[in-house]
Order: C-alpha cells, then sequence, then structure tokens
C-alpha cells in the first residue's frame, strides 16, 4: 500500500531540514520536568551484558537500585564490586533458584527492571515483570515461537506495563548519522537496504575458562547455553542488530510494516572443523560427532508494506572479522558503511560509478545527541551506544511513558527467528509476518532520534 508520510513533508513538519543538513531543534530536545523521587531500577542477570547495564546506569542521576538477581555466584560478586567501587549500597541479592526473580520483582518496590539473561528465559521474566507492573528493559534474542512474541503485545496491551527492547546498535553512532541522512532525504524514495549479524563466535561457544573445548553445563560464559541453539536449530537466531536499524530507518510499525520473510541457510561445515583444527580437538574428540544444524550462513530477504526489501544475514560459525553489513539505498543514491566500509554515492554529487569516501557525510549528518552527550558516552561500552541506550530506559522509566522501541518493535523483530526457521523447512517458502501493531502502524508516528532519548 501507499506509504501514508510523505516523507519529504514529514521531515519539514519536524524541522529536521536546515541547510540540507539534519538538526534537532533545542525545543525537541528540551527534557520534561522529572520527578524528584530516585528511579528505583532492578537487574534480572548480571553476567558480562548485565553488569555493563549496572555500571552505566548507576552513574545515571537519580537511579537507585534496591536488588540484584542472579543464581551465578560469580556474577553476584562482580556486581558487589561495582557497587563497592561506586561507594553505593549494596543491593539485595535473590540468588536462591532459577525462579528467584519472581520474589524480587513480588518483594522489591521497582519501577523498572533490566533483563540480561540466556534467551530462554526472556519472554517468561518479561511477562512476569509486566504483570508486576515493572517497567521492562530486555536484551536482545530472537524469539523461540511467534505465540511468544504475541504474549509480549498482549500482555503489554492488558496491563499498560511498557517494555523496551535494549536494541544498542539503533544508537551507533554512524547508524544514527545515516537515519538522518534517510529523514533529510539524500538518498530519495527508500527501496532496499542490508544488514546482519556477522560475527564469529567459535571462541564463544566453545568456552571451557582454560582454552578448551566445552559447551553446555561445565562451559562458561554463553557457551553454558549459547551453543545449544546452533545443535537444535537453523535460522536467523540474532536478527534485531541488524535489521533494528534499517528497521526504524524504513519507518517500521509506524508508517510503514514488515510484511514477508523468505530465508535460506547454507550446509554446516565450519563447527566441525573448528573442534577437528583445534589442538585440543581433533577427530577422536567427542564433539566431532555432533551433527549441527545450523547454517553457516542464514539468508533473509524481508519485504514491507511500502514496498522495500530487507536482507538480512547471519554468519556467527564462519572465520571472519566483526561487521553488520549495512547498506540503505534510494533512488537517489546508497552508503554502505560499517567499520571497515563507509562508501557512499550520491547522483549529481559523486562523479558517476564512483564511490565517495562517507566520512564527511557521517560527521556533517552526525546526530544531535552525540554531538551532545559525547563525553559522557565515552567508556559506558559498544563505543558510547550503550549509554545512549541505558539512558532511553532510564528516563522512559522516569518519565512513565512508552520507549521509543517498544514491545510492537521487540515482537516483530524477535519473530523473525521463528519464522526463518520455518521458512528454512519448507525450502525458503515465504512466511507472514503478522501486524502485531493490529494496524495502529499506519497512524503511528516516528519517534526515535526525534526527541532527547
Amino acid at each position: 500500500m501507499d506509504h501514508p508520510i510523505d516523507r519529504r513533508s514529514f521531515v519539514k513538519n519536524s524541522s529536521l531540514a536546515v541547510a540540507g543538513s539534519v538538526i534537532a531543534g533545542p525545543s525537541i530536545l528540551e527534557a520534561k520536568k522529572r520527578k524528584a523521587d530516585p528511579v528505583r531500577i532492578g537487574f534480572i542477570g548480571t553476567g558480562g551484558r548485565g553488569r555493563t547495564h549496572v555500571n552505566n546506569i548507576l552513574d545515571l542521576e537519580g537511579v537507585v537500585c534496591p536488588a540484584i538477581c542472579d543464581i551465578d555466584p560469580k556474577a553476584v560478586e562482580l556486581t558487589r564490586e561495582i557497587f563497592k567501587n561506586k561507594s553505593l549500597s549494596q543491593p539485595k541479592v535473590y540468588a536462591s533458584d532459577e525462579y528467584s526473580f519472581r520474589d524480587m520483582l513480588e518483594k522489591e518496590k521497582l519501577d523498572g527492571v533490566v533483563i540480561s539473561t540466556n534467551w530462554t528465559w526472556h519472554t517468561p521474566m518479561c511477562l512476569d515483570a509486566m504483570k508486576a507492573g515493572v517497567y521492562v528493559g530486555v536484551e536482545v534474542s530472537g524469539a523461540f515461537s511467534v505465540d511468544e512474541c504475541w504474549d509480549l503485545v498482549n500482555t503489554h496491551q492488558q496491563t499498560g506495563t511498557h517494555l523496551m527492547i535494549l536494541e544498542n546498535v539503533c544508537y551507533r553512532r554512524d547508524v544514527m548519522a545515516v537515519l538522518n541522512m534517510a529523514r533529510d532525504n539524500l538518498f530519495g524514495e527508500l527501496i532496499h537496504a542490508r544488514g546482519g549479524y556477522l560475527h564469529d563466535l567459535r571462541k564463544v561457544k566453545f568456552n571451557d575458562g582454560k582454552g578448551g573445548l566445552a559447551f553446555g553445563e561445565h562451559a562458561a560464559g554463553e557457551a553454558r547455553w549459547r551453543t545449544e541453539h546452533s545443535v537444535h536449530r537453523n535460522g536467523d537466531l540474532y536478527p534485531t542488530h541488524g535489521l533494528g536499524p534499517v528497521g526504524v530507518m524504513m519507518d517500521q510499525n509506524r508508517g510503514n510494516r514488515l510484511t514477508t520473510i523468505s530465508s535460506v541457510a547454507t550446509k554446516s561445515r565450519s563447527l566441525k572443523n573448528y573442534i577437528r583444527k583445534h589442538p585440543k580437538g581433533g577427530e577422536k574428540h567427542e564433539y566431532d560427532k555432533i551433527s549441527w544444524r545450523l547454517g553457516d550462513v542464514v539468508t533473509s530477504t524481508i519485504t514491507t508494506a511500502r514496498g522495500e526489501t530487507i536482507i538480512l544475514t547471519h554468519d556467527t560459525n564462519l572465520p571472519r572479522p566483526y561487521s553488520l553489513g549495512f547498506r540503505v539505498q534510494g533512488i537517489e543514491g546508497l552508503i554502505d558503511f560499517d567499520y571497515g566500509t563507509r562508501r557512499i554515492y550520491i547522483e549529481d554529487q559523486s562523479q558517476p560509478h564512483r564511490w565517495d569516501d562517507a566520512e564527511g557525510w557521517l560527521k556533517k549528518y552526525d546526530h544531535e545527541l552525540w554531538r551532545k552527550y559525547e563525553s559522557k558516552a565515552l567508556g559506558s561500552g559498544h563505543g558510547g551506544m550503550d549509554f545512549f541506550l541505558d539512558r532511553a530506559f532510564v528516563e522512559s522509566v522516569r518519565r512513565k511513558e512508552a520507549p521509543v522501541l517498544d514491545v510492537y518493535d521487540a515482537a516483530t523483530w524477535r519473530s523473525i527467528t521463528p519464522l526463518s526457521e520455518r521458512s528454512i523447512q519448507q525450502q525458503g517458502m515465504p512466511q507472514h509476518i503478522p501486524d502485531f501493531t493490529g494496524g495502529r502502524w499506519i497512524k503511528r508516528k516516528p519517534v526515535f532520534g526525534l526527541g532527547d532519548i
């Protein structure tokens, strides 16, 4: 169907187009009056990722943490050190069993909770928190079924409790600059985008903490749970880093929506090869007999209601440098950008058939949030984007407002995993992506990057 928001009118009405550049006006960035009471944030899961959130959020003004929940004694010990180093009162610890988070939600007076556990627990923890009236920030993952995505949406609508998906790449500096470019119509009407998760995780998937090969119960870190997905599942297991940013640029759930997905997978060879070549592995290693299900490369093609396509790639088993492989393309130009590639072509401004270095364009369209908070963002994790993510969550909780990456985004992005699995099982057959907004996407307006969070 036709896009209900004319992009040029949107840019003009949003006061974004200024001399060909995107600069948010002071009225947009002016923070709303804050409550005097401190924001009480709890944490469920304090492993490596969880501790990053703990460290960042405790540095924000007007935040206290009364309690944490984790059944790993080492993780609790390291989290206590963060409080000690910041000269803060130690939180109450809930750690008796896997369901201790329910005790924390029931007994503590929390305004919000950050969930950073292994993927299996994300949905049940989110549902219990929303039912308890506690604002949820949940780390990124794919869902195990489309039904659980609907559970998130239905519980939000029944309880009125908000959920924010903690997709930090949406706040990456170059991503936000390209978002400004798209909103300033630099590429013209958008046609196509690419993104993905291309990250060699073999050392993460086999980690006994001593340089050996191990996954499951006796492993260390994410190898205790993440590797099992490669044994049993074949799909895009981690879609949000690639899809989140380009979804925002294409106004997903806010004037546009994702409609279908078709996925294919290559054969699985790299994990077996890694085990055979490992100094502590070989053909006689017990893991050599495992039949790995996850294809080494999973490629998905997604269509939108407005007529764009998105190519999403999942590649975590092959040797390669880290990349998210972004491309944003319109009728007047395109940009390829990532840590190793920053090139742009704009019709009538670039030399025909020659790429330009994108650095100048990225600086010109640098987002106001980064210009304003760069000094505070340094050292927060992932190049600074974690500062913006954690700040946005806390401010949404403080104001009791819907987050800029909300439950409908969470449901849509997480549904990609089970839908890609189903499509692969059916030899690439397109799968319908549900409209989790119930038709509200037609009238909902874009919000990400247009305010002070």
